[in-house]
């Protein structure tokens, strides 16, 4: 009997723009101060893609040069791209469609998920089944969103939060027990009256009245969220481990979404963790959506050691969320 094939991730990569949007600097912009945005949201500054005609893609495309560059990759060894946004440059073609032709992977098919913050953990699940299907050997699962494009900085609750910038992991098929072993996510569309972009769909396209509206912005009711989120990503983090009689002393690290250092205190707390084992980059980066966990992935890359137990957790508008076990294989 051959040996059961888990999805490995071999490689990360990650980008985040240069310009650097400060909280000193919103508060020329709107009215709110740094110590208001930094003791309820952790959030000190934010990077923005600056510039004109670049889109999620131009996150996207560094992000995954910097992990092939690692790997000594070339990109026409990329079987599939999942790139997990809900800021794609267009409606069509999709993101990880242009952004294959930009790196010149030739030989790649690809797709981009939708699921808001959760994004990345829908995409990794569905990049390790390809994997472990045995239909791909080299999947690269990328997040990322331009969030500034869809930031209304006149509005006060919500551009405080959110940045630019995107992420990439590689999976690999393993057969020495390393890699994704497990994935609870969970969908909730009665929650998408808490947080959404009401227009620029097909329920409500574009026209004169959803611009001068502000519709093409984020909407976020943000208690609501708040309230879900704490209890939705505790919760399902809380599961996953009582699914795999794990306790916090068995995992090496959080991953959580950065949304509010306030949820992630209590997804910690509520699956026994010490803080010192949570990523966190939220005061540097902000809520870059679907960039957020690959990016602590990136930025914590030589930390994480071969074997260690690491859990990914997210809660996104829809409501969308999840939480993912994982094997560090290198």
């Amino acid at each position: 009997m051959s040996a059961k094939i888990s999805a490995a991730i071999t490689a990360v990569g990650g980008y985040v723009p240069e310009y650097r949007l400060t909280n000193s600097d919103l508060e020329k912009m709107v009215d709110t101060n740094d110590e208001w945005i930094r003791t309820r949201t952790g959030v000190e500054e934010r990077r923005i893609l600056k510039g004109t005609q670049l889109g999620t893609s131009d996150l996207i495309v560094p992000a995954v040069q910097n992990l092939l560059d690692k790997k000594k990759m070339s990109a026409e060894e990329i079987d599939c791209l999942i790139v997990g946004t809900v800021t794609p440059d267009m409606f069509f073609p999709s993101t990880a469609n242009l952004a294959c032709h930009k790196l010149g992977a030739k030989n790649a098919w690809g797709f981009d998920l939708a699921a808001a913050c959760s994004g990345f953990l829908y995409a990794l699940t569905t990049g390790a089944a390809l994997i472990e299907s045995g239909r791909c050997k080299k999947v690269v699962v990328a997040g990322g969103d331009k969030m500034s494009s869809i930031v209304d900085y006149s509005d006060r609750a919500t551009c405080i939060i959110f940045g630019d910038g995107a992420g990439a992991v590689l999976l690999e098929p393993s057969t020495d027990g390393n890699g994704v072993l497990d994935s609870i996510l969970r969908s909730d569309g009665a929650g998408s009256q808490h947080l959404h972009m009401k227009a620029g769909g097909s329920l409500k396209p574009a026209s004169i009245d959803t611009v001068t509206n502000k519709e093409h912005y984020i909407y976020q009711e943000g208690q609501a969220v708040f309230k879900y989120a704490v209890k939705g990503m505790a919760d399902v983090s809380y599961e996953l481990m009582q699914r795999n009689n794990l306790t916090g002393d068995d995992v090496a690290w959080l991953v959580p979404h950065q949304a509010n250092k306030r949820i992630i205190d209590a997804t910690a707390d509520r699956m026994g963790l010490s803080h010192d084992k949570v990523m966190l980059n939220i005061q540097r980066y902000g809520n870059t959506t679907a960039g957020t966990i690959p990016l602590c992935l990136w930025e914590w890359e030589d930390k994480l050691k071969k074997g260690d137990n690491v859990v990914l957790a997210a809660f996104g508008g829809g409501f969308t969320w999840g939480a993912t076990l994982i094997k560090w294989a290198y």
